[in-house]
């Protein structure tokens, strides 16, 4: 079809472009075939197709063959090079956000009325781990605090959740980094998406449950009273033995307080570690202070020298804030620049047959009758690789890259995410046989909240295909965010900062306001919620005034006017061309002058 304006062949118009057209042209209660496809068809959750890689093994010269695998292993070193840097950035970003936030978090733990608030506590439980990046060292916060008599077990039961909640926010921030490619974005979103709200699910279920109830806080006891358990050795740190080396020569922090500073033992120490360990002085004749015999008669004890610490800022005048600020924008930096090389290694290594290897490998379910098998494998191994790296953030934020470039499936990824949360609490049991006898069953008992929380969630959201709801909802998210970018960001503020925020806001000016403000919005959102289902999939049982949301303002019931908003406050990039049209649909100043050239 050639352009009426430019006489030039117009490109042929892509769902982005109908979508743009029929937006345009007012339809904003109804919707086309090529925009359904869009917002929710399976053709844009599809994986790509693996590119061409030119010519076969069989036709390559040996020089070609040789120069193909140099170039492969180099790729590969580059890919695990940059996965090295990744995860030590996220232990550099973990140990910047407790330089910024542990004395916040001690600031929000002290209020023993706020805590007994079951909603306040899953808020808690939340910004804490939003604030200090590691659910390991939250849940160390709340073992020490049941173990110290500062916080009861059926207190700390909501806080586990709201750590739970917390801890996807790596790979939600991961899943940003992807967003210059609009299905990239879209696969890399809705998997990070897939993992909170499995979690917010969760929550919604067994928060009411356990209030009612104390269930999670029952089972633990049970499972305790039927086991005699010894403390034990602490679990190996496998991943850290490696990143270590090179963390450890830019931060080093006292772990000790840390969590003292969290628990609100406020102290005027900087947190950043400058004593890596004693050595027992000798004496050498007259270096020597006194005689090791006199220095024995007169202390009890050999004498001993303070060894300083090897690290960037062991000796800096600079406070923990300034520090923190300082390591928050470097590991963003180095964060952001190594997930960017590892995509476009993954995405220049993986075509062709390699990729489509990979991905039926990893894709791959059992023969009928036994394909059921393949997503609990999927948590089996998801659970065994999380404890070998001894973190579900370091795993959960390496799947979401590969979902991206299309190796992984959100159906595929949904188990591996579930089987990283049972693996996480795994590694807190090993960690808690590791305490001492008197905090032994205190510790214990957290972790086993925390596991049976989880196994719980898999219970509800996964052995039933029919209830596993994550996955359409953050496929739904997924199709919003690839077309509004904005969206992302606005859900990661609104899901880990302002509404806990605001509801912890709430809890302090007590339960009746909680409960008086809260209650009914939490009432109005399910109400639109179950009016949203019916709309879709029995209309007819609904008053004819609630089969559609025309009869609202539309900016209550369509993004358009809000993404008119942020587009005039942050406009994107040139909307000259039909060529730029095409690549951002949301991005246009003169609709129906654009909209002519594709009529």
């Amino acid at each position: 079809m050639t352009s009426p304006l430019t006489g030039s062949r117009a490109p042929h118009p892509t769902l982005d472009t109908v979508g743009l057209v029929d937006r345009n042209l007012g339809n904003a209660g109804a919707s086309t075939s090529a925009l359904a496809l869009e917002d929710g068809g399976t053709d844009s959750w599809a994986l790509p197709q693996p590119k061409n890689t030119g010519q076969s093994w069989r036709e390559l010269s040996v020089a070609s063959r040789v120069r193909r695998v140099v170039v492969s292993f180099l790729k590969t070193c580059g890919i695990l090079g940059n996965l090295y840097l990744f995860i030590c950035s996220l232990d550099i970003l973990s140990s910047a956000f407790q330089l910024l936030g542990s004395k916040v978090a001690g600031d929000i733990f002290k209020d023993n009325v706020v805590l007994a608030n079951p909603v306040a506590g899953l808020v808690i439980g939340v910004l804490v781990t939003v604030l200090v990046q590691s659910s390991s060292t939250s849940s160390s916060i709340v073992v020490s605090m049941v173990a110290s008599k500062l916080l009861t077990v059926q207190a700390s039961v909501p806080i586990i959740m709201g750590v739970n909640v917390g801890t996807s926010i790596t790979s939600t921030l991961v899943s940003m980094m992807q967003s210059g490619d609009r299905d990239e974005f879209r696969r890399a979103f809705g998997g990070s998406a897939v993992h909170s709200i499995f979690n917010w699910l969760t929550v919604l279920v067994l928060l009411p449950l356990e209030s009612a109830a104390a269930m999670l806080q029952r089972l633990s006891e049970l499972a305790l009273g039927a086991t005699s358990l010894q403390p034990g050795t602490r679990a190996p740190d496998i991943l850290k033995v490696l990143t270590q080396p090179l963390t450890h020569l830019i931060i080093q922090l006292d772990p000790h307080l840390v969590t003292g500073s969290a628990m609100g033992n406020t102290t005027n120490s900087s947190l950043i570690k400058r004593w890596c360990g004693t050595r027992t002085l000798m004496a050498t004749g007259n270096n020597s202070a006194c005689g090791m015999a006199q220095c024995l008669e007169r202390n009890g004890t050999a004498p001993e020298e303070k060894l300083p610490c090897h690290h960037l800022f062991v000796g800096t005048a600079l406070t923990d804030l300034a520090v923190g600020l300082i390591l928050l924008a470097a590991s963003l930096l180095v964060l952001c620049v190594c997930l960017g090389l590892i995509v476009k290694l993954l995405n220049s290594v993986l075509r062709g047959r390699i990729a489509q290897a990979v991905r039926t490998m990893i894709n791959a379910d059992f023969p009928f009758p036994f394909g059921w098998l393949s997503g609990y494998l999927a948590i089996l191994v998801a659970a065994g690789l999380t404890f070998v790296a001894q973190s579900s953030s370091v795993f959960t934020a390496a799947i979401v890259p590969l979902m991206g470039v299309g190796v992984i499936s959100l159906e595929r990824a949904y188990p591996l995410f579930l089987g990283s949360n049972v693996g996480t609490t795994t590694t807190a049991l090993l960690a808690a046989l590791a305490s001492p006898s008197d905090m032994l069953l205190s510790a214990l008992q957290v972790a086993l909240i925390h596991f049976f929380f989880n196994v719980a969630g898999i219970l509800l959201w996964y052995v039933v295909p029919a209830l596993r709801l994550p996955i359409p909802i953050a496929k739904r998210f997924g199709d919003v965010t690839a077309r509004y970018r904005w969206v992302a960001v606005a859900y990661l503020l609104l899901s880990f900062l302002l509404l806990p925020l605001a509801a912890f806001g709430l809890s302090l000016a007590g339960s009746t306001v909680l409960a008086a403000v809260g209650g009914p919005l939490v009432g109005l959102l399910l109400l639109a919620f179950l009016v949203n289902v019916l709309q879709r999939r029995r209309p007819a049982w609904l008053p004819h005034p609630l089969r559609t949301w025309a009869w609202l303002p539309s900016w209550l019931h369509s993004l358009e006017p809000w993404d008119r908003l942020v587009t005039r406050c942050c406009p994107c990039r040139s909307c000259s061309t039909p060529q730029a049209v095409t690549k951002e649909a949301h991005c246009y100043e003169n609709p129906e002058v654009l909209a002519s050239q594709y009529l």
